[in-house]
């Protein structure tokens, strides 16, 4: 999908190679043109400073430039005016049918309006929650959970094949500890040292003896083992509903130890040997990840012959290529700073472009406050706050919405009290009532007879400020859906839906889009109902990215 901008920007190109190939410039070409809306609508409706970014190269002064090219551009079919300002500033007016042929556009491609073909034949493994099986899933998780599905959703409508990703830490001492926590709950002694606390365990010990009675009978090690592995079902399976209530979907829940029982881990040590980077030191066998940026080398194979974490995260790295990702993105929580190097060191001792084939996300942590105090404790899990613990508070909708408005490597705290208020003080909120607005404003105009279809449609007679602001602002969602994947940022979705929604509710307030008593139905009334079902959908388009709902009443 192309937005007003980039047709507008690739026109702007075309002006300035005509003017190269006529003789009157001899000037680089720039690879982008960027366009801004002036915050003044008596400045146009879009602003460039090309004229500016291509008088050093063609030794020219800037405002003879934007002469050049004002003639061209002045003579296209969607262009009103073009104005000179300052130092060669082009301030570009369109043609109020021009501007309002988005409304069009926007309804006919309905669901499909913003989706694009920028990442087009790129499969990407978008692996961004991983989590032991041992309790319920933290606060950090629950970051990721909205974040990393929403960016799922982004990179998808920019015509990438995207692989979402669980990877589940079910291997190692943690899984013993927590299968003995478990058990000894079930059998009345005390927890082990440095094992799992909190209410959760007594529940899962209570789940597993349901389960299978019979556990209770088993002794030693084999009862150890049941405990475990019982309990890993119970705990994993509790994830996925929460995070199914969540509006958060995987297609592959992958586990560690699938790459230790698969033979992919000697698979993936035998693939990094051959590109020349494995050596053996001390009796032990290493990764020369060094070469590519690392600050140390890494262990793969202990002396005693123990596999470490490193050559699982080789070996996952691997597969996920393997099986035919073309870029893996890896979503990372705070804690995990240092694992940016090696990972990158890991995809260029495989033989690929740690550039290209692999991005690592950092989060940074999120707090909570109610009553304008931190929460930390949590009714089930002890201290940790838990998905589930949001959600019961704020509700799934508040919850992911937040969670999605911010970058994710700054802080975040989210206010519990402002979550709960239906006012435009909370975002969600704001945005949600704008589309429910919407929906009530189409419901009355069907009551009142207001021609609102296509065919009644004249974008012509949309000529308020306040309109083609709006439409200008409807024009922009195809290239923030495009830059918010090509930055990985759905931050950038939620802020401009605010955004939209604040023109709408300007719009609403200066231009009548319903007759007033026994006032016939005109023409523009039709258009401006035209203009309200443009907005709702691409309200409800940018919400449906952020797997956030999109109420038609509140």
């Amino acid at each position: 999908m192309t937005s007003h901008s980039d047709l507008l920007a690739a026109k702007i190109t075309a002006a300035l190679v005509a003017c190269v190939e006529r003789g009157e410039l001899n000037c680089e070409i720039p690879a982008t043109i960027t366009l801004e809306r002036p915050k003044n609508r008596d400045h146009g409706d879009y602003a460039s400073s090309i004229a500016l970014q291509v008088a050093k190269s063609a030794g020219r002064a800037p405002r003879e430039i934007a002469e050049l090219l004002k003639r061209d551009l002045e003579a296209l079919a969607e262009v009103a005016s073009v104005e000179i300002a300052g130092p060669g500033f082009i301030n570009i007016t369109l043609e109020r049918a021009s501007q309002g042929e988005v409304v069009r556009q926007i309804r006919e491609q309905g669901e499909n309006f913003g989706r694009g073909k920028s990442l087009l034949g790129v499969a990407i493994n978008l692996e961004f929650i991983s989590a032991n099986p041992t309790g319920p899933l933290h606060l950090g998780h629950t970051r990721w959970a909205a974040v990393g599905d929403a960016l799922g959703r982004v990179l998808a409508a920019a015509g990438a094949k995207v692989t979402r990703e669980f990877y589940i830490n079910d291997r190692g001492n943690q899984m013993d500890l927590f299968g003995a926590s478990v058990r000894a709950a079930a059998t009345g002694q005390p927890i082990p040292e440095n094992g799992y606390q909190g209410a959760y365990i007594a529940d899962l010990a209570k789940e597993v003896v349901a389960l299978n009675p019979e556990v209770l009978t088993l002794s030693g090690d084999e009862q150890s083992i049941q405990f475990r592995e019982l309990a890993y079902k119970v705990q994993l399976k509790s994830q996925q509903e929460i995070l199914e209530t969540f509006g958060t979907k995987f297609d592959v829940w992958f586990s560690e130890r699938s790459l230790h029982s698969s033979g992919a881990v000697e698979h993936g040590l035998e693939k990094l040997r051959s590109q020349g980077h494995v050596f053996e030191q001390e009796g032990a066998t290493w990764l020369r990840t060094t070469d590519y940026g690392d600050d140390k080398d890494r262990v793969l194979i202990k002396s005693g012959g123990e596999l470490t974490y490193f050559a699982s995260d080789t070996a996952y790295y691997i597969n996920k290529r393997e099986r035919g990702s073309d870029i893996c993105i890896y979503m990372l929580g705070a804690d995990h700073h240092g694992y940016v190097h090696r990972l990158k060191a890991i995809a260029a001792c495989a033989g690929d472009d740690p550039a290209y084939n692999i991005e690592i996300l950092i989060g940074q942590l999120v707090k909570i406050m109610e009553g304008g105090e931190e929460v930390k404790l949590s009714k089930r899990a002890g201290t940790i706050i838990t998905l589930e613990d949001l959600v019961e508070k704020v509700g799934v909708d508040a919850a992911r919405y937040t969670l999605i408005r911010y970058p994710v490597e700054t802080p975040m705290v989210l206010d519990v009290d402002v979550l709960k208020k239906r006012t435009n003080e909370n975002p969600v909120y704001y945005v949600q009532y704008a589309h429910a607005r919407i929906a009530a404003v189409l419901r009355n105009a069907a009551e009142l007879k207001v021609a609102h279809a296509l065919a009644d449609f004249d974008p012509a007679l949309l000529v308020h400020d306040r309109e083609n602001e709006l439409l200008g602002a409807l024009a922009e969602y195809p290239r923030i859906v495009a830059s918010a994947a090509e930055m990985r940022e759905p931050h950038r979705i939620a802020r401009y839906l605010e955004e939209l929604a604040g023109v709408y509710h300007g719009f609403y307030a200066d231009c009548r889009v319903l007759p007033l008593g026994d006032e016939p139905s005109t023409p523009t009334h039709s258009a401006r109902a035209n203009l309200c079902a443009a907005t709702k959908q691409v309200l409800g388009n940018g919400l449906q990215l952020l797997g956030v709902g999109a109420p038609e009443r509140m």
